[in-house]
């Protein structure tokens, strides 16, 4: 474009002079010049413009490039970690099995869009067969041991589940979803959390777990749960349906002032002694002897 441009305003010079000249013979001849070369300059002008408005695009479009590049080399880094930490959960060793959670939790951390799937990955690790020896002496020392160390483990899939959920002050959190069918639970703490669904059907939960002052704004069903401990769910309030029914305590239960803004049943659970005092039900719910009284 460049020899194009100078044709341009070598022409825009002579007719713009020649026509001043031929309109007023008697105009100084310098002041024609000079205008002939102010609309050859701006031709040239124009073309500076344009060449400058182009380099800018190409620079916009080499950035544009460049930064995919980046962002697919990081996706690929973490789909490379992802992969590699799922894989290390099966680890004999438990030290590299609770490293593996923290890779995943620190994922989760620096790229949100795994949040899901990394909670997804921990509550399978819950759900995984756990079981409790009761009576030491049917036991051996190294039996004991082993179970002391999956526990252990297993708090930590807990701890970091609960570091990744929304605090309850937040406004407009992002709502992630729990599924621990199945999950064997001890200390469990989501208290002052958000959470999507919250999914906790035929869950052993054992000493204290605490669930009191959540907002879970799907539903919340804990059919079958068998808890054999502490259950604190006060002050917590389920937006979706709370399906309490076949569900099976044997000690202390509080739902103090927990709010149950959809369809709740109780049908066949069995209570020990509940504290469901200032509770409120936007649905006439089917409430079972222990909680009347």
């Amino acid at each position: 474009m460049l020899l194009p441009t100078i044709l341009a305003s070598l022409a825009a010079f002579v007719l713009v002079g020649g026509l001043l000249l031929l309109i007023d013979p008697g105009a100084p001849k310098h002041e024609a010049i000079k205008t002939g070369g102010l609309a050859g300059g701006a031709i040239v002008a124009l073309y500076a413009l344009w060449l400058n408005d182009r380099r800018r695009k190409v620079e916009e479009a080499r950035q544009e490039i460049e930064s995919q590049r980046i962002d697919h080399d990081r996706s690929r880094v973490a789909d490379e970690r992802f992969a590699r930490a799922v894989e290390l959960l099966g680890h004999e060793a438990a030290q590299v099995r609770v490293g593996a959670m923290h890779a995943l939790a620190g994922l989760a951390k620096s790229r949100p869009d795994y949040t899901q799937t990394v909670l997804d990955i921990l509550c399978a690790y819950l759900r995984r067969p756990f079981k409790r020896l009761d009576d030491p002496e049917d036991v051996d020392e190294f039996d004991a041991d082993a179970e002391e160390i999956e526990l252990e483990v297993r708090l930590t899939a807990q701890r970091l589940i609960e570091d990744l959920l929304p605090r309850y002050e937040e406004e407009n959190p992002v709502r992630y979803d729990l599924n621990l069918t199945k999950a064997h639970l001890e200390y469990m703490d989501l208290s002052y959390r958000h959470v999507g669904d919250l999914i906790m059907r035929v869950a052993h939960l054992k000493e204290s777990n605490a669930f009191h002052h959540m907002v879970i704004h799907g539903d919340a069903y804990l059919t079958e749960a068998d808890v054999k401990g502490r259950l604190y769910m006060h002050h917590t309030e389920i937006r979706g349906k709370a399906w309490f029914s076949r569900f099976r305590t044997n000690a202390l239960a509080v739902f103090t002032e927990s709010k149950f803004l959809g369809e709740t049943k109780f049908t066949g659970s069995q209570w020990t002694e509940v504290k469901a005092d200032g509770c409120t039900f936007a649905q006439e719910p089917d409430l079972p002897q222990a909680w009347r009284n």
